[in-house]
């Protein structure tokens, strides 16, 4: 049916409906109809864009000139406390009305629109987020019931940022972060960073005076003021995104439930300008796919050396004796800096328990029991009794994190709502965030939202390497496919290719049980961002890949050449010779996984940010810049390999970097003394 042909129909049923047209009935997705004051309906349009490309970011909707009363029983900006020092304005009670339905053309009924701030809203709203794919779908989840009133909804809204302040801030943070400047390492602390990137007042106020006047009672701002969070019922959510909200089961993980739009959302034009995504309405996250796991089996053989230290029976296994022979960092390392620190983030119902940490530390000989010192979150030990595969992810993460900083602080860091933006929110929050994070999750950029969600979280990557912090993200184990799988274009990761986080890819012994030469893991995330451009730092170390003749590159329509290269180091993660842990009260198995690469290569910069705060210099921070740099010699270079996922095409390993395996895994006491040279 023709566009034209729904709005007349609508006119004459008397409605002034709102509608979403499903993508396959039309060759375009639309946006609904507007509702206007004189009874006509007119359509508006977006078009759906092939990814990379976006969306533009204008889209007309609904508006009206009718206004109407409103109560003003709602606390006033002076009685609810916010974490910034701008100042609430007065709110107008005067509203307008839209009457439209937002799923059903036939059940349409009015919504108000509060005005923000001393000016009146128009009643004109904007489809935020519009580059999004398969709203109120996923193939991962399964709509349940409507949500009500009694079901509580957490709204973030993501204040954006001015995109001149962020080219400058981008420039003098790439100042502290490279080697030979005159500020290198000399980071920002938490007020200066907010001081530079932090939205107008004026911004804060006319969002939060927003949630106000729908009756939120509790408005917070974060420290950074660049996030305004408010908690309220589902039917009131609604009401301000103009949007229906339903339970989500998971598929696979029947316990799991979230609450998200069916349909696209909107703001009111006069706070959309403000706001770049409210987080987490429209992003549905695909659960952490199952480590590759296999039952420890003894096999009675005893090396005598690194590959025993587990148990003679367990000599088949990476163990962090293994690693240390590998890497050369400290081992054990049994004397901390005053002011370091490490952490894990875990999210996905993935707790730890003692009683493994206990084993694990035992049966491998460790000088000292692995400890968690600090836990942000909350933690549930019972669960890593429960189920066939409990608390893998996160004690494999605290195993080898701690076995290798030994006495540096680990914290743990703990997130059950599936969001790394609520993550990142918390941690800037944080007085006193760790120096190095390694977080083993993500997914392909073609499964985010939008290419707003993922900006929003670059920018707060970007601020927390301004403050000295070190990111780590694990690179994926589905090689150059990632989850979407095979197809006609690679699927490079998210956050991996983010420009603000160290990208961790994966190795294998090139000879089984023999330390020495690594080799790219098929399975290992490796690519190019179809979202990040290149940054500077890496682009000639990217052109000469691209121009040597070794690379044997696939064709050039399957990965974004423009885009951010990762990985940028690897450490061991594949099957040849997989990771000894254990779980569930003292049951050994075999892991394999970049989430294994990934907390071994943070527990390494935590040694060397050690030595740093030893001589009296500052943490890391945003290495990255460092990292393209350091002289050949600080890594031991993988030179074979190919990043196919088990399929074909990828990556293939090369001399110098590459985006199979980054510079390679890290030669520790040559990083280390690159890092104390400046």
């Amino acid at each position: 049916m023709k566009l034209s042909a729904v709005v007349l129909a609508l006119a004459m049923m008397g409605e002034c409906a709102l509608h979403m047209l499903q993508p396959q009935t039309l060759s375009t997705r639309h946006g609904p109809p507007c509702c206007v004051a004189h009874g006509a309906c007119i359509p508006c349009t977006l078009p759906l864009l092939p990814r990379p490309e976006r969306a533009p970011h204008r889209m007309p909707s609904c508006e009206t000139d009718r206004p109407t009363d409103r109560p003003t029983d709602r606390p006033t900006p002076a009685e609810i406390f916010l974490s910034t020092s701008s100042q609430l304005t007065s709110i107008s009670s005067q509203t307008t009305t839209c009457t439209h339905s937002r799923l059903n053309p036939l059940d349409s009924h009015p919504r108000r629109l509060p005005r923000a701030g001393a000016s009146a809203l128009t009643g004109t709203r904007q489809f935020m987020e519009q580059d999004a794919q398969m709203i109120g779908k996923s193939p991962q989840w399964t709509q349940k019931a409507r949500a009500t009133a009694s079901d509580d909804v957490k709204l973030q809204f993501w204040l954006k940022h001015n995109s001149t302040q962020i080219a400058a801030f981008e420039e003098e943070l790439l100042e502290l972060a490279t080697p030979g400047s005159p500020s290198y390492a000399q980071w920002m602390s938490r007020d200066e960073v907010a001081a530079a990137l932090s939205p107008a007042p004026h911004s804060v106020d006319a969002v939060a005076s927003f949630a106000l006047d729908h009756g939120a009672s509790d408005v917070h701002v974060n420290k950074m003021r660049s996030i305004v969070s408010v908690t309220v019922p589902a039917n009131v959510a609604e009401e301000m995104l103009q949007t229906e909200l339903f339970h989500y089961q998971n598929n696979e993980y029947k316990g799991v439930s979230i609450v998200r739009a069916a349909a696209a959302y909107s703001l009111p034009v006069e706070i959309a300008e403000h706001v770049s995504i409210v987080g987490d309405i429209l992003r549905f996250p695909r659960l952490r796919q199952k480590l590759q796991i296999e039952q420890a089996k003894p096999d009675g053989a005893d090396t005598g050396d690194e590959w025993s230290t587990c148990g003679a029976a367990y000599s088949a296994y990476t163990n962090p004796s293994v690693l240390a022979s590998t890497y050369g960092f400290e081992f054990p390392f049994t004397k901390a800096t005053a002011g370091n620190s490490l952490a894990v983030a875990e999210f996905q119902g993935q707790y730890y328990d003692a009683d493994d940490l206990e084993a694990f530390s035992s049966q491998c000989g460790l000088d000292s029991t692995v400890t968690v010192t600090k836990n942000v979150g909350g933690n549930n030990e019972a669960r890593c009794q429960v189920g066939l595969e409990p608390c893998v992810e996160s004690l494999l993460d605290i195993e080898y994190a701690g076995a290798i900083a030994g006495a540096i602080p680990l914290s743990v860091w703990y997130s059950d709502t599936f969001s790394l933006l609520d993550w990142a929110e918390t941690l800037l929050d944080a007085d006193d965030a760790e120096l190095v994070h390694s977080v083993s999750y993500g997914n392909d950029e073609a499964q985010q939202t939008s290419a707003d969600y993922m900006e929003s979280v670059n920018t707060q990557f970007m601020k927390a390497g301004a403050q000295g912090l070190t990111i780590m993200f694990a690179a994926g184990d589905q090689g150059v496919w990632g989850r979407e799988g095979v197809g006609k274009t690679y699927h490079p990761d998210f956050p991996a290719g983010s420009p603000y986080v160290t990208a961790v890819g994966g190795t294998d012994f090139v000879t089984k049980s023999t330390i020495g030469e690594e080799t790219a893991w098929a399975s290992g995330g490796s690519g190019f961002s179809d979202e990040f451009s290149q940054p500077t730092w890496q682009s000639s170390q990217v052109a000469e890949y691209l121009a040597n003749p070794d690379a044997d590159l696939p064709s050039s329509s399957v990965y974004n050449a423009e885009g951010r290269g990762y990985p940028d180091i690897s450490a061991l993660a594949g099957q040849v010779n997989p990771y000894f842990i254990s779980f569930k009260g003292g049951k050994f198995s075999a892991v394999a996984g970049t989430s294994a690469a990934c907390p071994v290569a943070a527990g390494i910069i935590a040694q060397i940010n050690d030595a740093r705060l030893a001589a009296g210099k500052t943490a890391m921070g945003w290495i990255n810049p460092f990292l393209y740099q350091a002289d050949s010699s600080s890594f031991n270079d993988v030179t074979s390999g190919t990043t196919n996922g088990g399929y074909t095409g990828g990556f293939t390993a090369t001399t110098g970097w590459d985006p199979a395996t980054g510079f390679g895994s890290i030669n520790f006491s040559n990083l280390k003394d690159a890092a104390l040279s400046y």
